[in-house]
């Protein structure tokens, strides 16, 4: 029997995908797996500026792929669930695999360092 995947579960995935999909959002949620950081923290830890992890910040918390926590006048971010870190820890290891393939894909026009 044929079973057809539900078009509405497809599109849910697909915007999760999208979260992940910009380096930006890519770098800060990285930065996360080690744990809860503050916008300071994750400005240093991946070298972009204050206002793009900022903007960017609000795109995962919104997206419900980070959590925030005000403590005084911080606030102090965290992935929202360990499987995000999971999910980017396999995609780590799946790249060890097929890195080259996805490096080499003219299908998605994105430059992208083979070197990190």
């Amino acid at each position: 029997m044929l079973l057809l995947a539900n078009p509405k579960s497809i599109e849910i995935q697909a915007k999760l995908f999208r979260g992940f999909s910009d380096p930006s959002r890519l770098s800060i949620l990285d930065a996360l797996r080690g744990g809860v950081l503050t916008v300071s923290e994750i400005v240093e830890a991946t070298g972009l500026s204050q206002s793009n992890v900022s903007n960017h910040l609000g795109c995962l918390r919104d997206c419900g792929l980070v959590v925030a926590e005000k403590q005084g006048r911080f606030v102090y971010y965290e992935l929202s669930d360990k499987r995000v870190g999971q999910l980017l820890m396999l995609a780590d290891q799946l790249l060890a695999d097929v890195a080259k393939g996805v490096y080499e894909c003219t299908r998605y026009n994105v430059k992208v360092s083979i070197n990190g």
